[in-house]
């Protein structure tokens, strides 16, 4: 079904969600540190990489940093702290998802599943009007975006988003002009499955302009109405 890589140093943790993965069908890899995880990433790329924070000789969310220069791969993120920071940490580094230990393994499970249907690797069936007209090519000023290539260009020049980035820029961008509240981004970028609040909204709009305004520093396009939510500004 998918590739997937699992990057921690807990052996029963590796074993265990190992084996409720492939009982689903999916061949998983295993690595027992940092760096020997981010090495295989950028080797040979999987579908989904699910990372540890705490491992020896590289943590994950430098795993996750130094993975997030070149590759928009879809990444789970695992943890044993439950401090808030570290999850907005996460997200702003351009987690996927975050899930605190101990969990269970169905809800790892369903949170899998949820990713990879959101990075249109799983799940594919016969697409309804409304998804046949979500998945054409979005022209909007300069910004270009399709969604069956997952590619995004403004001005012509690449942006490398992540999928939670992408859904979130598309819904966006289909009704420019319109606010779209964080309670609409999120039905729009997760699964009812998951989860989150609206700082991991805050977080990844904050994520997403950085990088427009690597490519065109002037880029204002994604406006905040405090307070509202979002709107996108076609320019």
């Amino acid at each position: 079904m998918a590739k997937i890589t699992l990057v921690d140093d807990d052996e029963n943790i590796v074993t265990s969600v190992s084996l409720a993965l492939e009982s689903h069908g999916h061949a998983v890899k295993a690595y027992y540190d940092g760096a020997a995880g981010l090495a295989a990433l950028e080797n040979d790329p999987p579908d989904l990489a699910i990372l540890d924070v705490k491992m020896p000789r590289m943590d994950g969310m430098e795993v996750l940093r130094r993975l997030r220069r070149t590759s928009d791969l879809p990444v789970i993120i695992l943890t044993s702290k439950d401090e808030e920071i570290d999850e907005i940490l996460g997200f702003n580094l351009g987690a996927d998802d975050y899930m605190h230990k101990p969990f269970s393994q169905r809800l790892l499970i369903e949170r899998v599943k949820a990713v990879l249907r959101r990075a249109g690797i799983e799940g594919e069936e016969p697409q309804t009007p409304a998804q046949a007209d979500a998945s054409k090519a979005i022209k909007r000023g300069k910004l270009t975006l399709d969604p069956a290539r997952h590619d995004c260009l403004w001005e012509g020049l690449p942006v490398k988003l992540t999928v939670t980035e992408f859904l979130l820029l598309q819904s966006l961008a289909q009704r420019p002009g319109f606010v779209k509240s964080r309670d609409n981004l999120m039905d729009a970028a997760y699964d009812d499955q998951v989860y989150v609040d609206d700082r991991t909204i805050d977080s990844h709009i904050k994520r997403m302009r950085k990088k427009f305004r690597d490519v065109d520093p002037e880029f204002d396009a994604i406006e905040t109405l405090y307070g509202v939510g979002y709107r996108y500004r076609e320019t």
